[in-house]
């Protein structure tokens, strides 16, 4: 049995989760924007307390390790690493994408989803305008298709779509119902990141001692960081050197 704390900032939610055997036990979070840097180890306090356990209590930190947002990646990386290296515990990465799958796979009765077991599940993280991160998986959790940075259209995933009905979810999932409209595509709404979801997860990889190395670990970003000038700035200049933004 193992305790792990749990923090996923890949997105817009900040959230922490504290699970004993897989099983949550304890959770804080906000939806309302990027506010990560200021709410995290916050959340992190809260949860702790209100739980009762220490640092010294715990067997390990599990940290949701991308895609996602740039800045929110490194923001729970870091703190992650900290704590690590503070609590001398084990560090955990978990793809944010599989851990919003287990919840789906896991849970799919609950989401009215119908029982085919070649039904297959994707989800999407927000990579804006019409990108998004997306993955696919089958019941069983295996990878069908990995990773990828996707622009969406009307053709988008219909060499799947054709053979097999296909769930997908997410921050991303929303703004593609507009673009794939074939019959297999089912949708499900409301479905965010959260550290809850990797509770499960990561007690598998605490069981197997699949760490990762807490001084050498990143994030998968999936994309370069670009730096822009924000078009709001009123500075904005030529001469001005760029300045970063997500």
């Amino acid at each position: 049995m193992a305790s792990i704390l749990c923090l996923e900032t890949s997105t817009e939610v900040c959230s922490v989760a504290l699970s004993v055997d897989g099983i949550v036990r304890g959770e804080r979070e906000d939806k309302s924007g990027r506010n990560h840097a200021l709410m995290l180890t916050c959340f992190v306090e809260e949860v702790m307390k209100k739980e009762g356990i220490s640092f010294a209590n715990l067997d390990a930190i599990a940290v949701s390790g991308g895609p996602g947002s740039y800045t929110g990646l490194r923001i729970g990386v870091s703190t992650a690493k900290g704590l690590c290296y503070a609590a001398g515990l084990p560090l955990i990465a978990i793809p944010s994408l599989e851990a919003m799958a287990h919840k789906v796979i896991h849970d799919a009765p609950r989401y009215g989803l119908p029982a085919d077991e070649s039904m297959l599940y994707c989800p999407m993280i927000d990579a804006r305008r019409m990108e998004v991160y997306a993955a696919i998986y089958n019941q069983q959790m295996h990878i069908v298709r990995n990773i990828q940075a996707d622009i969406v259209d009307h053709l988008s995933f219909t060499d799947l779509l054709l053979h097999q009905k296909v769930v997908f979810f997410g921050n991303g999932a929303d703004k593609c119902k507009s673009s794939i409209q074939h019959p297999n595509a089912l949708f499900l709404d409301h479905i965010t990141t959260s550290a809850s979801y990797m509770a499960v997860p990561a007690e598998t990889a605490f069981q197997t001692s699949a760490f990762v190395d807490v001084a050498y670990y990143e994030p998968y970003y999936l994309k370069d960081f670009v730096a822009t000038i924000p078009s709001r700035n009123i500075f904005h200049s030529s001469a001005l050197p760029n300045r970063p933004t997500e």
